[in-house]
Protein backbone atom coordinates (compact mmCIF):
# COMPACT_ATOMS: atom_id res chain seq x y z
CA UNK A 1 0.00 0.00 0.00
CA UNK A 2 1.69 3.20 -1.14
CA UNK A 3 -1.07 5.56 0.53
CA UNK A 4 0.83 8.03 3.06
CA UNK A 5 0.51 6.98 6.65
CA UNK A 6 -1.65 9.41 8.27
CA UNK A 7 0.76 11.91 10.82
CA UNK A 8 -0.83 11.89 14.38
CA UNK A 9 -2.50 14.89 15.14
CA UNK A 10 -0.34 16.87 16.76
CA UNK A 11 2.98 16.59 14.79
CA UNK A 12 0.02 17.88 12.09
CA UNK A 13 -1.04 20.39 13.77
CA UNK A 14 2.76 21.81 13.69
CA UNK A 15 2.79 20.64 10.21
CA UNK A 16 0.05 23.02 9.22
CA UNK A 17 1.71 26.43 10.86
CA UNK A 18 1.54 29.46 8.86
CA UNK A 19 4.70 29.41 6.46
CA UNK A 20 7.87 31.25 7.37
CA UNK A 21 8.18 34.88 6.14
CA UNK A 22 11.42 35.82 4.38
CA UNK A 23 14.13 35.96 6.66
CA UNK A 24 16.13 39.46 6.21
CA UNK A 25 17.45 42.09 8.92
CA UNK A 26 14.14 44.26 8.88
CA UNK A 27 12.10 41.09 9.44
CA UNK A 28 13.86 40.25 12.07
CA UNK A 29 13.71 43.77 13.54
CA UNK A 30 9.92 43.72 13.12
CA UNK A 31 9.50 40.13 14.96
CA UNK A 32 11.73 41.50 17.68
CA UNK A 33 9.37 44.74 17.94
CA UNK A 34 6.02 42.34 18.18
CA UNK A 35 8.07 40.61 20.93
CA UNK A 36 8.56 43.77 22.37
CA UNK A 37 5.53 45.17 22.51
CA UNK A 38 3.67 41.73 23.79
CA UNK A 39 6.26 40.41 26.21
CA UNK A 40 8.45 43.67 27.30
CA UNK A 41 12.08 44.13 27.70
CA UNK A 42 12.42 41.12 29.51
CA UNK A 43 10.57 38.74 27.82
CA UNK A 44 12.61 39.76 24.37
CA UNK A 45 15.10 37.18 23.85
CA UNK A 46 16.24 35.92 20.09
CA UNK A 47 14.35 32.81 20.75
CA UNK A 48 11.12 34.26 21.04
CA UNK A 49 11.91 36.63 17.90
CA UNK A 50 13.07 33.42 16.10
CA UNK A 51 9.66 31.68 16.89
CA UNK A 52 7.78 34.84 16.04
CA UNK A 53 8.96 34.19 12.76
CA UNK A 54 8.92 30.58 12.47
CA UNK A 55 12.92 29.64 12.47
CA UNK A 56 15.18 28.54 14.48
CA UNK A 57 17.68 30.82 16.84
CA UNK A 58 20.40 30.22 14.97
CA UNK A 59 19.30 32.01 11.64
CA UNK A 60 19.16 35.25 13.12
CA UNK A 61 22.65 35.47 13.35
CA UNK A 62 23.01 35.62 9.51
CA UNK A 63 21.83 38.81 9.80
CA UNK A 64 22.24 40.29 13.07
CA UNK A 65 25.23 39.67 15.54
CA UNK A 66 23.41 39.70 18.87
CA UNK A 67 21.17 40.75 20.61
CA UNK A 68 22.60 43.83 21.44
CA UNK A 69 22.83 45.10 17.43
CA UNK A 70 19.09 43.93 17.76
CA UNK A 71 18.37 46.06 20.70
CA UNK A 72 20.35 48.90 18.67
CA UNK A 73 18.24 48.28 15.57
CA UNK A 74 15.41 48.31 17.59
CA UNK A 75 15.87 51.82 18.76
CA UNK A 76 16.38 52.87 15.06
CA UNK A 77 14.00 51.08 14.22
CA UNK A 78 11.04 52.65 16.30
CA UNK A 79 12.88 56.11 15.74
CA UNK A 80 11.48 56.09 11.93
CA UNK A 81 7.52 57.08 13.05
CA UNK A 82 8.54 60.03 14.74
CA UNK A 83 7.81 62.71 12.31
CA UNK A 84 10.27 65.59 11.99
CA UNK A 85 9.06 69.07 10.32
CA UNK A 86 11.10 71.16 7.79
CA UNK A 87 13.46 73.53 10.34
CA UNK A 88 12.03 76.82 10.36
CA UNK A 89 14.66 79.00 13.03
CA UNK A 90 11.97 81.40 13.70
CA UNK A 91 9.70 79.12 15.71
CA UNK A 92 13.61 77.06 16.92
CA UNK A 93 12.49 76.99 20.63
CA UNK A 94 8.89 75.93 19.92
CA UNK A 95 10.14 73.62 17.01
CA UNK A 96 12.69 72.06 19.88
CA UNK A 97 9.30 71.26 22.15
CA UNK A 98 7.16 69.66 19.57
CA UNK A 99 10.22 67.14 18.51
CA UNK A 100 10.06 66.14 22.05
CA UNK A 101 6.22 65.65 22.40
CA UNK A 102 6.84 63.77 19.23
CA UNK A 103 9.31 61.52 20.81
CA UNK A 104 7.58 60.92 23.71
CA UNK A 105 4.61 59.87 21.96
CA UNK A 106 5.73 57.17 19.48
CA UNK A 107 8.61 55.87 22.70
CA UNK A 108 5.25 55.48 24.80
CA UNK A 109 3.51 53.74 21.77
CA UNK A 110 6.15 50.63 22.11
CA UNK A 111 6.39 48.91 25.49
CA UNK A 112 10.03 49.31 27.27
CA UNK A 113 11.85 50.85 24.57
CA UNK A 114 12.41 53.98 26.25
CA UNK A 115 13.97 51.93 28.98
CA UNK A 116 16.28 50.32 26.10
CA UNK A 117 17.07 53.93 24.97
CA UNK A 118 18.85 54.70 28.51
CA UNK A 119 22.40 53.72 28.78
CA UNK A 120 23.12 53.20 25.21
CA UNK A 121 24.11 55.24 22.60
CA UNK A 122 22.04 54.30 19.51
CA UNK A 123 23.73 55.54 16.07
CA UNK A 124 21.56 54.77 13.08
CA UNK A 125 19.93 55.84 9.57
CA UNK A 126 16.83 57.45 11.21
CA UNK A 127 18.71 58.98 14.62
CA UNK A 128 21.33 60.83 12.35
CA UNK A 129 18.37 62.14 10.82
CA UNK A 130 17.51 63.89 13.88
CA UNK A 131 21.11 65.31 14.34
CA UNK A 132 20.75 67.06 11.60
CA UNK A 133 17.69 68.13 11.95
CA UNK A 134 18.74 69.88 15.47
CA UNK A 135 21.59 71.10 14.73
CA UNK A 136 20.55 72.79 11.46
CA UNK A 137 17.94 74.20 13.57
CA UNK A 138 19.84 75.43 16.19
CA UNK A 139 22.54 76.94 14.39
CA UNK A 140 20.35 78.60 12.00
CA UNK A 141 18.95 80.04 15.46
CA UNK A 142 22.25 81.38 16.83
CA UNK A 143 23.27 78.18 19.52
CA UNK A 144 26.70 78.26 20.24
CA UNK A 145 28.09 74.96 18.32
CA UNK A 146 29.06 73.27 21.41
CA UNK A 147 25.66 74.11 23.24
CA UNK A 148 23.90 72.60 20.21
CA UNK A 149 26.30 69.28 19.70
CA UNK A 150 25.24 68.58 23.58
CA UNK A 151 21.55 69.35 23.60
CA UNK A 152 20.53 66.34 21.50
CA UNK A 153 21.70 64.31 24.05
CA UNK A 154 20.19 65.87 27.05
CA UNK A 155 16.53 66.05 25.67
CA UNK A 156 17.05 62.13 24.42
CA UNK A 157 17.90 61.71 28.14
CA UNK A 158 15.01 63.73 29.04
CA UNK A 159 12.32 62.36 27.14
CA UNK A 160 13.80 58.60 27.44
CA UNK A 161 13.65 58.63 31.36
CA UNK A 162 10.77 60.71 31.60
CA UNK A 163 8.77 57.70 29.71
CA UNK A 164 10.62 54.65 31.01
CA UNK A 165 9.42 56.17 34.30
CA UNK A 166 5.70 56.97 33.61
CA UNK A 167 5.94 53.27 32.51
CA UNK A 168 6.54 52.03 35.81
CA UNK A 169 4.02 51.07 38.45
CA UNK A 170 3.08 53.56 41.01
CA UNK A 171 5.22 52.24 44.27
CA UNK A 172 3.83 53.19 47.33
CA UNK A 173 6.27 54.32 50.02
CA UNK A 174 4.52 52.35 52.21
CA UNK A 175 4.22 49.20 50.33
CA UNK A 176 0.28 49.19 50.50
CA UNK A 177 -1.64 48.38 47.58
CA UNK A 178 -4.03 51.70 46.90
CA UNK A 179 -4.66 54.06 44.17
CA UNK A 180 -1.90 56.52 43.05
CA UNK A 181 -3.90 59.38 44.31
CA UNK A 182 -4.03 57.92 47.88
CA UNK A 183 -0.11 58.05 47.56
CA UNK A 184 0.03 61.32 47.26
CA UNK A 185 -2.13 62.40 49.77
CA UNK A 186 0.17 60.58 52.40
CA UNK A 187 2.71 62.08 50.92
CA UNK A 188 1.54 65.65 51.07
CA UNK A 189 0.02 65.16 54.74
CA UNK A 190 3.54 64.11 55.63
CA UNK A 191 4.98 67.62 54.48
CA UNK A 192 2.01 69.48 55.55
CA UNK A 193 2.86 67.81 59.07
CA UNK A 194 6.58 69.31 59.32
CA UNK A 195 7.48 71.11 62.20
CA UNK A 196 6.55 74.38 60.54
CA UNK A 197 9.56 76.07 62.57
CA UNK A 198 12.18 73.75 60.81
CA UNK A 199 10.73 73.17 57.54
CA UNK A 200 8.60 76.35 56.35
CA UNK A 201 8.71 76.49 52.78
CA UNK A 202 7.93 72.68 52.57
CA UNK A 203 5.02 73.17 54.97
CA UNK A 204 3.95 76.04 52.91
CA UNK A 205 4.00 74.33 49.25
CA UNK A 206 2.80 70.97 50.69
CA UNK A 207 0.27 71.13 47.87
CA UNK A 208 2.42 72.75 45.01
CA UNK A 209 5.12 69.94 46.02
CA UNK A 210 2.33 67.20 45.23
CA UNK A 211 0.33 68.41 42.22
CA UNK A 212 0.16 68.04 38.85
CA UNK A 213 0.46 64.80 36.60
CA UNK A 214 2.86 63.50 33.93
CA UNK A 215 2.11 66.21 31.06
CA UNK A 216 2.68 69.15 33.34
CA UNK A 217 5.47 67.53 34.85
CA UNK A 218 6.84 67.02 31.51
CA UNK A 219 6.01 70.22 30.11
CA UNK A 220 7.42 72.08 32.98
CA UNK A 221 10.85 70.55 32.51
CA UNK A 222 11.02 70.79 28.90
CA UNK A 223 10.42 74.52 29.07
CA UNK A 224 13.30 75.00 31.71
CA UNK A 225 15.62 73.20 29.13
CA UNK A 226 14.66 74.98 26.14
CA UNK A 227 14.24 78.66 27.95
CA UNK A 228 18.24 77.22 29.02
CA UNK A 229 18.92 76.50 25.99
CA UNK A 230 17.78 80.08 24.51
CA UNK A 231 19.69 82.25 27.24
CA UNK A 232 22.99 80.83 25.43
CA UNK A 233 21.47 81.71 21.79
CA UNK A 234 23.22 84.84 20.56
Amino acid sequence: MTDEIPEPPWRAAKRRSAPRVALDRDAIVEAALAVLDRDGYDGLTMRRVAEQLGTGAGALYWHVANKEELLQLLIDRVSSEIELPEPDPARWQEQLKEFAREMRRVLKRHRDVARITLGRIPIGPNLVRFVEWQLSLMRAAGVPDRTAALVGDLLALYVGAHVYEESLPFASPSGDDAPPHQFVAMIRDYFASLPADRFPNTVALADELTSGGPDERFEFGLDVIVRGLAARAS
